[in-house]
């Protein structure tokens, strides 16, 4: 075994003495090495709780004659970190989460290990260190928290974002606000809509690198403890039998992962993160198949932010093996981390409410949540979560407001100087540019909080919140930073956005842009420390925003 490098041998002395000060004895030196990558802290709500659930999986990995071994890594809540400097640091914590993981697995010749997981960057940035170490792996994802409720009404964090939108309308007061506030978030969990931390959640039960039914179970639920304990359990089998990542994970994984995303309604960062995870697992994916695959896959289940459903409602009808159920004629058949095959696991899986989770026939969209839109100002491309948008800004044109950094925006859009009929331009808030492409959630959801989802555009060389929603368009690349078009864009220029046709033009001539290009002067942000690194190797976000 791998760990062998550390115990076997009348060289290992030195090591093996110092393992025995961890606790260990003769007999451990015979059982597999197994490491567990714990995000927990008592800061993020998602990871509050991560601790039980890494005590589950020591007890199944000592069950099954395994040696477990736990470490730390970080986590950023992106909630808490939105609208101010700490979101440039959200995105970069992924490739930090990513290295930290190898450098405990690698550094310590570990047999397998397990991440224990739930918010935005960790999931992938530990999908990204088992595609790249090729280490038997699996990830236990901690779980969506309950709905806030007020009196009747579901409430999660996207409504605390948009209840300020209305506040700045003046269409509540501050006492509302602070009622949505303390009722909005009512536990420990990832935040209970399909925004990103669930959607990869959803994505790493499709890839069949965590066991079925983990993706969809609440934090509070006592089968997340079971799943854990089985977790532990199966990755002492897989590192015995020496079965990789790369044995279960393929481009055919990838694609039937985007196929899930595109008929939940998923958040536009998988976008960023299934690129970015595939080239570390040697098989890439691009924009391309997500597009492709969009355009040819229904949009079965309406979950938060673009509909009424959660994941409570997601698991309560079947969760991810009955969404597999429904699209199991479109799917490749391919291996998972728990022993089944993806067509096997779709067989079995059972659609217990037909509202929530519907067939193509009564799909709630015939495309996929995702589209992916090119023009003269994304000639790379850009991401709309199409799920989420009104009917009424499919196809929408509008005037730019242009704005260098995201809290000017949001400045203009709260004074209330963004009207009906403008497209806001956000730049310079890309992987380069910001650095670490910040989420725009504040943005978004003052628009939508002052009643122009319907009637305001919003462009940006950075991302949104998995809880955005509205005619949010991201990832417009090449970014401003790059001198990518969208740096050539002024006040007043007319913008036309047609998503059915994945179309995203300013109405100006090729001539015109390169000639505003060449008068443009870059707008720079010192940086220094990780950011400085990070915007020197950092690719578009058209690539993943992926660290080359």
């Amino acid at each position: 075994m791998r760990s062998d490098a550390v115990k076997k041998g009348i060289d290992k002395a030195p090591a093996r003495s110092l393992l025995r000060a961890d606790g260990l004895d003769d007999a451990d030196f015979d059982k597999p090495f197994i490491g567990i990558a714990n995000s927990w802290n008592d800061i993020v709500p998602g990871h509050i709780h991560l601790n039980e659930i890494v005590e589950a999986v020591r007890e199944g990995i000592i069950e099954a004659g395994g040696r477990p071994f736990v470490f730390g890594v970080p986590a950023v809540c992106d909630g808490i970190a939105m609208g101010h400097k700490g979101m440039r640091y959200s995105l970069i914590s992924r490739e930090v989460i990513s290295d930290c993981c190898e450098v405990m697995v690698e550094g310590h010749a570990l047999d397998g290990w397990v991440g224990v997981s739930n918010c935005d960057k960790v999931t992938p940035g530990m999908l990204m260190a088992m595609g790249r170490m090729n280490v038997p792996g699996l990830i236990v994802t901690g779980g969506a928290m309950e709905v806030g409720m007020d009196g009747g009404k579901p409430l999660d964090l996207q409504s605390v974002f948009e209840a300020i939108g209305a506040y700045s309308a003046g269409k509540v007061d501050e006492s509302e606000v602070r009622m949505i506030e303390c009722s909005a978030c009512p536990g420990r969990g990832s935040c209970s809509g399909l925004f990103t931390a669930n959607t990869m959640a959803c994505l790493t039960e499709a890839l069949g690198m965590s066991l079925v039914g983990c993706a969809t179970c609440l934090a509070d639920d006592v089968r997340k403890l079971a799943i854990a304990r089985a977790t532990g359990r199966r990755i002492v089998e897989l590192a015995k039998a020496d079965v990789k990542p790369r044995d279960i994970v393929s481009r055919e994984s990838f694609r039937n992962a985007i196929r899930v995303d595109m008929a939940i309604g998923g958040s536009t960062n998988t976008a960023l993160h299934l690129p970015a995870i595939s080239k570390d697992f040697g098989c890439p994916v691009t924009l391309d198949d997500f597009d492709e695959i969009s355009r040819v896959t229904p949009h079965i289940t309406s979950l938060r932010p673009g509909g009424p459903y959660s994941i409570k409602d997601l698991d309560d009808a079947g969760g991810i093996p009955a969404v597999l159920h429904i699209l199991r004629d479109s799917l490749s058949d391919v291996p998972t981390g728990s022993g089944r095959s993806i067509a096997e696991i779709a067989a079995d899986g059972k659609v217990l409410d037909s509202e929530v989770l519907r067939d193509a026939s009564s799909a709630f969209h015939q495309q996929g949540g995702i589209a992916v839109l090119k023009g003269n100002i994304a000639p790379d491309g850009s991401v709309v979560k199409q799920s989420a948008v009104s009917p009424a800004m499919m196809r929408f044109s509008g005037k730019a407001r242009v704005f260098d950094s995201e809290k000017d925006a949001a400045e203009a859009i709260t004074s209330g100087s963004i009207v009906p009929g403008d497209v806001v331009v956000i730049r310079y808030e890309g992987p380069k540019g910001a650095p670490g492409m910040p989420e725009m959630l504040s943005p978004t959801s003052l628009i939508v909080g002052r009643g122009l989802g319907d009637s305001v555009a919003l462009i940006t060389d950075g991302r949104f919140s998995g809880a955005s929603r509205g005619g949010a368009i991201g990832h417009v690349s090449p970014e401003a930073y790059a001198g990518g078009p969208i740096a050539a864009l002024r006040d007043g220029d007319v913008i036309d956005i047609d998503i059915p046709a994945r179309k995203l033009d300013a109405r100006l001539s090729d001539e015109e842009i390169s000639k505003r290009l060449s008068e443009c002067k870059k707008v720079e942000r010192p940086v220094a420390g990780v950011q400085k690194k990070y915007r020197r190797l950092v690719s578009s976000g058209a690539d993943g925003a992926y660290l080359g």
